[in-house]
């Protein structure tokens, strides 16, 4: 199937509309209608909030155009087109699926035997989004869980365990009693299970000497669990704010400079050192693509360092006029916290 990205016209933000609306390649796009399908982007927008505002009707009717035109599809009048149908609000849908509470997954042993990944199973169809005719096969019988001691063998993939005896007969011939472990020295426990709760407790909140002194108020109290690559983060954070200040000075560096080599009598007074400027942007630009560009967040994984037009989260860092990222930068810097953009998460570099 051909992806929807090489119609001229559809961008990101319009992509993830139509495959919000349950259209993920041209064949399908093809058999849209014109109003229904601007009718649904204008919904799944106003609910996702993925872009400022729906595509036109007319920009649709040019997709759906040369839409046909790549797959050849001759849409006949007297026939409906076919849209993505609700069918959770049908009642014979509600009905089977009342009396089916539960749904039977994939054996591992099946995904083993055929060497499936994840990534290669399809996603399930939503019943609020499925085009043509829906088929619900329900069953009464409840099916009996498996053991998987017995009914899994033991291949180059999974070794399971034997079965020992079972916990409840215990030897007492080689329980002691107290006052026996009394006459010895106890020996101290160094437990692998204290160590996991320690790291554990590390990662979800700072050590207490770290805010010592500190307002819990203030933004000075450094909160929130601890991201496990610190210096990548915060090298990105400068890489980001650092690129936001020269791309537009190389900009005009390089428009006065060649000003002042074609119409050398009226730019004279143009210094030659801000051919600096044009000189340092790709390899801050390559600094940024390094770090800055692959810095996440420890929580949602989204990338924090690049610019993304979706919806925000209330809490997140941000400045009119100037957005997200640069104000996350510094207060990542200089608190060494910050709130997430998209969860709003509150991480931290500190221990």
């Amino acid at each position: 199937m051909t992806h929807l990205s090489i119609i001229p016209g559809i961008g990101k933000a319009a992509l993830e509309l139509l495959e919000a609306a349950g259209f993920h390649d041209v064949e399908s796009l093809a058999k849209a209608g014109e109003n229904e399908l601007a009718l649904e982007l204008e919904r799944a927008n106003r609910i996702l909030q993925i872009a400022k505002r729906a595509p036109a009707p007319a920009n649709v009717g040019k997709w759906i155009s040369t839409a046909r035109e790549m797959t050849g599809y001759l849409p006949d009048r007297q026939t409906k087109v076919v849209m993505p149908v609700n069918y959770e609000k049908v009642d014979e849908v509600i009905e089977m699926m009342e009396v089916a509470p539960f749904a039977i997954p994939l054996p591992a042993k099946l995904l083993m035997g055929k060497q499936l990944a994840v990534a290669d199973i399809p996603s399930a169809i939503l019943l609020n989004r499925y085009s043509g005719d829906l088929e619900v096969r329900v069953e009464e019988k409840i099916p009996k869980a498996q053991d998987v001691r017995t009914s899994v063998s033991a291949n180059e993939f999974v070794k399971l365990a034997e079965i020992g005896p079972s916990r409840a007969f215990i030897d007492v011939s080689r329980i002691k009693p107290i006052e026996a472990m009394q006459e010895g020295v106890a020996k101290p426990l160094h437990s692998r299970p204290q160590q996991e709760d320690d790291r554990v407790a590390l990662i979800r909140g700072p050590r207490l000497e770290t805010n010592a002194g500190r307002d819990p108020e203030s933004r000075r109290f450094i909160r929130g669990v601890l991201h496990s690559h610190p210096f990548s983060l915060a090298t990105g954070a400068i890489a980001s704010i650092l690129l936001a200040f020269v791309l537009p000075l190389a900009v005009v560096s390089a428009g006065l400079l060649l000003l002042s080599d074609l119409m050398p009598a009226h730019f004279e007074w143009v210094p030659k050192w801000l051919l600096a400027f044009p000189i340092a942007l790709p390899v801050f630009g390559l600094i940024y693509l390094f770090w800055g560009f692959g810095g996440g967040c420890r929580i949602c994984g989204q990338k924090l360092f690049v610019p993304r037009m979706c919806l925000k989260n209330s809490k997140a860092h941000k400045v009119k006029f100037i957005g997200y990222i640069i104000p996350l930068s510094f207060h990542l810097l200089v608190f060494k916290w910050f709130r997430c953009t998209y969860c709003g998460t509150p991480v931290r570099l500190k221990k």
